[in-house]
């Protein structure tokens, strides 16, 4: 998987918010924000990186104090909302 180009996560009044960039990505129906673990995640991955689950996984193992199946949990839940949001591509 990886990052779907056009997309970049700012800080705006405290809260991580994902900008499109480029008329294909705008949908102004929308506003996808992200908690800190997320734009954490994000962070790591953008700019069009190449990723995996367990990858990601030992991105939050590094960051939190968190056991794996919960990280492997909440990063499945991450990949499948960000999907879902257009952000990542296969």
């Amino acid at each position: 998987m990886k990052t779907k180009k056009g997309f970049h996560l700012r800080t705006i009044c405290g809260e991580n918010i994902m900008v499109a960039e480029g008329i294909e990505n705008i949908d102004f129906s929308r506003i996808i924000s992200m908690n800190e673990s997320a734009a954490y995640l994000w962070k790591k991955i953008e700019d069009d990186h190449e990723f995996t689950i367990d990858e990601m996984a030992a991105y939050l193992l590094e960051e939190y104090d968190i056991d794996e199946a919960t990280a492997k949990r909440d990063v499945a839940k991450a990949i499948e909302a960000w999907k879902e949001a257009g952000l990542i591509e296969e």
